[in-house]
């Protein structure tokens, strides 16, 4: 009797897929750390950045704060200058005023010495009142340098009395607010005087 062949194993028919590697697209060790490594340069660069940004805007805030308190103390220190500019005629009348009276008037009795006095007392109290508010006169003197930052030359003076360059004439007073120049000081100059011009000599002898 014919035996029957022996069962034979049959091949494995598992897929070649389920034997394959692992998937490519999963990222190495090695990849992660670079990506890390540049996530972590570019946070760094913003962060950076940040600070800096934030670093100027103090800055602005801080020349800004400077700026708004120097021109509120500029305000607050010639709020009086067009003001006191247009008194300054006022004092200017007064001065004149003053210094044509008399020096017998203003020690004579009765309306004429109360006169002088009233006006000589309303100079002095303008003045006190432009000295509270930190108006000052520029009264220059004969023979005094030339400021171009407080004097104004309406002419020269040809003289020997006094070096050139210095004030021989004195028209009107000059007036400062603080250290800003309300009015210069209106002045004649003193220059050198002309070279005589020789007589000619008369050669028809």
């Amino acid at each position: 009797m014919t035996d029957k062949p022996q069962h034979q194993a049959e091949p494995d028919a598992t897929p070649a897929s389920e034997t394959a590697p692992a998937d490519a697209t999963t990222p190495e060790p090695a990849a992660e750390a670079v990506h890390d490594t540049a996530a972590k340069v570019d946070l760094e660069a913003e962060l950076a950045a940040a600070k800096d940004q934030l670093l100027r805007t103090l800055a602005d805030m801080e020349n800004l704060r400077r700026r708004t308190q120097r021109e509120i103390e500029d305000a607050r220190r010639y709020a009086v200058t067009g003001f006191a500019r247009d008194l300054l005629e006022v004092a200017d009348n007064l001065g004149r005023a003053v210094a044509t009276i008399p020096p017998e008037m203003r020690e004579q009795e009765g309306w004429a010495g109360n006169l002088a006095t009233g006006i000589a007392m309303t100079e002095r109290t303008l003045l006190s009142a432009f000295e509270k508010h930190k108006v000052q006169r520029v009264a220059p003197q004969k023979g005094e340098k030339f400021d171009h930052q407080r004097h104004q030359a309406m002419f020269e003076v040809p003289t020997a009395d006094f070096p050139p360059g210095t004030i021989a004439e004195v028209m009107a007073d000059g007036y400062v607010l603080a250290d800003r120049l309300l009015r210069p000081a209106m002045v004649g100059v003193a220059k050198a005087p002309a070279a005589a011009t020789p007589e000619p000599v008369d050669q028809s002898v």
